[in-house]
């Protein structure tokens, strides 16, 4: 079939609310071309900045460098698209082709000597040019990327740089792509393998087996949506137990797609480069510009909270093996009992059992909650947007309008789990929102890996999924509120430890009346969730905290770690070793093994940069303090300067935003209260101090 004519990837988007992505007319065909195209493009305008005659301003600089490349970013926003959502064989081909391609046009840019020097023109007399401070904000962030990236390096270290960048592109793609292929594993369960698993969940088994070609039949996907219930559920210990291990082995199978080999070439890589740019490690490199700046202060913060999490995990442990002696089960508590168990611990404890919350637990009006959260917080008004171009039937979209009607952005909500689509759940923004060549809207997007309930019926989340799906609004609602002007500085464009903090706040709504008594709504039945229930939910809100913080906690620990070491590291020793040297429990796993840490190796995004979820929820816990001590989860007055801090996006120091927010600098003691764990005195937490 020929390619269209113009390349759909090429030109601007067009259609409503002011273009959408050409969703309609992409085909993979049109990738190869269209990188080719506007990355010459991107090259040649900044060669034109680079060799102007003019002297270096900030507007014929730092300005103009915002404004190239618009043709890349826009078909790279595609692309992503379809490396998260819609990753074909054939689309695969076209990754492994273009990511070191990719790699070393960046460097192309960052590597430019004359374009650096012009930049760091700038960058030395912008106060003597009378900049604002949102541009004394960019150029800063501009030249920090550019001398992090080697700008001053000399020839032969800026190609060895350029060398290891896209060499660690391939193995980044790599290592997603072998990932994926050990995810789109099932296995089929026959009738007899349903023992305790409730209706609602094998009704979403049936659902995934008819729609993998088992009619008939259910299966268990070899992703975190699917394997949790069943682990929490499943009355045979043998299929439980097969199924953890299939999961916790992910990418690590000793075959074809085992990513062991891929990490440890990796580390060597990452280490390389951070001497090269003048760091002592990988670790010391990613952090500089983050909150933490020091992989000191955030091993502080993890090194802090985990001694309480594992003492809790291991009263939980003797609490679930109490039970499981009385019950006459005859077994020592297993990883793969850890969710089994705590579901009973949680019935007899709490009178309360994950399948009696989930019939009210709805997909369709968990969403509605989340647009009244959005209404009560910031005026922001959802409806679905018309003739708006998708790329699966899965995706929904609706336009954001703020209370006048101003047209704030689009949401696009792919929410169900399909082969091709990685696994989890993230947002991800097709457009930032700016104002640098006059109005830009953002679109952006939520997407997750919920299984599809039957034809014609609700799709019911457990509680943990329910929380995930107002975790990543709260990263769209991040996106959809910025009011900058230059497009680096919007939204999302912060540091890695304070962009999960938005997401992480926006979690607390769930459980508030509000919420809960209006939008927990039986599936079949129509009532309302009754008031005890939401009572017990409340009260068992802290139970199995132990569990929680010491899967991510062991993750984040060996992640820092791992990027602290230097030379040559076996991963699998190296995993193996560091969590018996912290004490890990052995009924515990980390919450991602190194061979599926796609976090950290499917991208350099979060490599030593996982402990920012902890880092986060120090300010999350103590962000929505502010709403208690106002006794009201949606005072306006908070609500006001939460919304101010977020649409501030990266134009001021996120450590400013939050302080202008709450008024002074954060505290670990509200984070220790809601995990339940002891709280530390006054004055400690010194590793969130500045």
């Amino acid at each position: 079939m020929p390619l269209s004519d113009p390349n759909p990837l090429l030109g601007p988007w067009a259609g409503p609310y002011g273009g959408v992505p050409p969703f309609a007319t992409v085909r993979v065909e049109h990738f190869a071309p269209a990188l080719a195209a506007t990355m010459a493009e991107e090259l040649a305008e900044v060669d034109w900045i680079a060799e102007s005659p003019a002297a270096p301003t900030f507007e014929n600089t730092i300005a103009v460098l915002e404004r190239a490349g618009q043709k890349l970013d826009r078909l790279i926003r595609i692309y992503e698209v379809y490396a998260s959502t819609m990753s074909t064989p054939t689309f695969q081909a076209v990754e492994r082709e273009w990511a070191p391609r990719l790699a070393a046009f960046e460097d192309r840019i960052t590597q430019n000597d004359r374009l650096f020097a012009r930049i760091d023109a700038v960058y030395r007399t912008g106060e003597a040019n009378g900049l604002t401070a949102e541009q004394e904000r960019l150029a800063w962030l501009v030249h920090t990327r550019f001398v992090r990236s080697g700008a001053r390096l000399g020839l032969s270290e800026k190609r060895r740089v350029a060398e290891r960048n896209e060499r660690l592109a391939v193995l980044e793609t790599t290592f997603a792509q072998n990932l994926l292929g050990d995810e789109d594993a099932a296995l089929p369960l026959g009738k007899g393998d349903l023992a305790g698993l409730p209706e609602a969940v094998k009704a979403a088994m049936a659902a995934a087996a008819a729609e993998r070609g088992f009619p008939g039949s259910c299966v268990v996907l070899n992703t975190r949506s699917s394997v949790e219930p069943f682990l929490s559920y499943s009355a045979r210990r043998d299929l439980r137990e097969k199924v953890w291990r299939s999961f916790v082995r992910r990418g690590d199978n000793g075959d074809a797609r085992d990513n062991k080999p891929v990490i440890r070439e990796m580390l060597r890589l990452r280490a390389e480069r951070a001497h090269l740019l003048g760091y002592p490690t990988h670790a010391h490199w990613r952090l500089e510009d983050q909150m933490a700046r020091t992989p000191e202060r955030a091993l502080e913060l993890l090194e802090e909270v985990w001694p309480a999490a594992v003492t809790r995990a291991r009263e939980e442990v003797t609490e679930m093996q109490g039970l499981a002696d009385r019950e006459g089960a005859g077994i020592a508590i297993e990883p793969w009992d850890y969710r089994y168990y705590a579901e009973k611990v949680r019935k007899a404890r709490y009178d309360l059992d994950e399948s009696e919350i989930r019939p009210y637990l709805e997909l369709e009006k968990l969403r509605e909650g989340m647009f009244f959260v959005a209404e009560r917080l910031f005026d922001l008004h959802f409806r679905p947007a018309r003739g708006v171009p998708v790329y699966h039937p899965d995706v929904r979209v609706f336009e954001v309008r703020r209370g006048g009607g101003e047209l704030v952005g689009l949401w696009y909500f792919d929410p169900f789990a399909r082969p091709g689509k990685k696994s989890g759940a993230w947002m991800s923004e097709y457009r930032l929102e700016e104002r640098l060549g006059g109005a830009v809207t953002a679109i952006v997007s939520n997407n997750a890996n919920f299984l599809k309930a039957a034809p014609g019926e609700p799709v019911l989340l457990g509680w943990d999924d329910a929380v995930t799906l107002f975790h990543e609004f709260g990263h769209a609602l991040h996106g959809l509120l910025s009011n900058v002007t230059y497009p680096s500085l919007s939204g999302t464009q912060v540091p890695r430890d304070y962009v999960e903090f938005p997401s992480q706040l926006l979690e607390r709504w769930l459980l508030t009346p509000e919420v809960l008594g209006r939008y927990a709504v039986h599936a079949q039945t129509g009532k309302p969730i009754p008031s005890a229930l939401v009572e017990r939910i409340a009260r068992s809100a802290k139970f199995n905290q132990g569990f929680a913080v010491v899967e991510y906690l062991s993750a984040a620990l060996v992640d820092m770690k791992l990027h602290l070491a230097d030379g040559e590291v076996d991963p699998a020793a190296f995993e193996r070793e560091t969590l018996a040297s912290l004490g890990m429990p052995r009924e515990i796993v980390m919450r991602h093994r190194l061979p599926q840490f796609a976090h950290v190796f499917g991208s350099d995004g979060y490599s030593a940069g996982y402990y920012s979820y902890l880092w986060a929820e120090v300010l999350s816990a103590d962000g929505y303090a502010a709403f208690s001590e106002a006794g009201d989860p949606f005072a306006p007055a908070v609500a006001v300067r939460l919304g101010q801090a977020l649409a501030a996006g990266n134009s001021i120091d996120p450590a400013l935003a939050y302080r202008e927010f709450r008024g002074r600098d954060p505290s670990v003691a509200a984070l220790m209260r809601w995990r339940g764990f002891p709280v530390p005195p006054p004055g400690d937490g010194a590793a969130m101090a500045r």
